[in-house]
């Protein structure tokens, strides 16, 4: 069963994978400017595909805002193309990665303009502790699959393919999950970040992407397998 602990280790690090691809390479284009206004339009965008606010901020099209929130989804599959995840089980999992990306916590403060023209807006982020939560919970209907397939075996069963293994792993990381999701998302504590959110010319703001990415990887606490 060495392929239960690569599937272990990949599950592991669903939660960094699922907060890769969000980008903040759109401007607005308004002559007056909130910042906190923009930055919620951005993260709700971005993280909830709530598009209103953003799609009155910047002009752009409900297609164009809805966009941004499939194609971030779009790049946290992209991680599982070369994975041994099954592909009739890609939907399922992209589906419910939207669900918690929808249910990530951050509230935005006031923000402050900077002598040089710049702003801060604070954001407070309690990270989704979905991982961590269920990771104990993984391992061990994991390992009882892996004895059930022993015992099966040992009475005369024939030994299940990789595939068929691997499968049923995915699928068993699929049902924790979501048991966990359906059930209520709990919290971690409340974390602080700053975002810098710049001018660039008369009507184009931008936020700060190593801001950005902080806040990305606040937002969905991982999981340390260690050794």
């Amino acid at each position: 069963m060495k392929k239960k602990k690569k599937i272990i280790v990949i599950a592991a690090i669903l939660a960094v994978i699922l907060a890769v691809g969000v980008s903040v390479g759109v401007y607005l284009y308004i002559n007056r400017f909130d910042a906190g206004e923009y930055v919620q339009a951005v993260l709700d965008t971005s993280y909830k595909n709530e598009t209103d606010q953003y799609v009155e901020i910047t002009g752009i099209s409900q297609e164009e805002a809805e966009k941004i929130f499939d194609d971030n989804l779009d790049a946290t599959m992209a991680g599982f193309e070369n994975s041994e995840m099954p592909e009739n089980m890609q939907p399922k999992y992209r589906e419910l990665f939207g669900e918690i990306a929808r249910k990530v916590s951050y509230t935005i403060g006031k923000p402050e303009k900077q002598e040089d023209g710049t702003y801060i807006v604070p954001v407070i982020v309690k990270p989704v502790t979905l991982f961590s939560d269920t990771y104990e919970t993984f391992q061990t209907k994991a390992q009882e699959y892996a004895q059930e397939v022993t015992d099966s075996v040992m009475n005369g069963a024939e030994m299940p393919t990789d595939e068929e293994m691997q499968n049923q792993i995915y699928q068993i990381y699929y049902d924790v999950l979501r048991k966990r999701v359906d059930s209520g998302m709990l919290y971690g504590g409340a974390r602080n970040v700053q975002l810098h959110v710049t001018k660039t010319s008369s009507r184009e703001f931008t936020i700060d992407q190593e801001d950005m990415d902080r806040l990305d990887s606040m937002l969905i606490e991982s999981v340390d397998v260690g050794e």
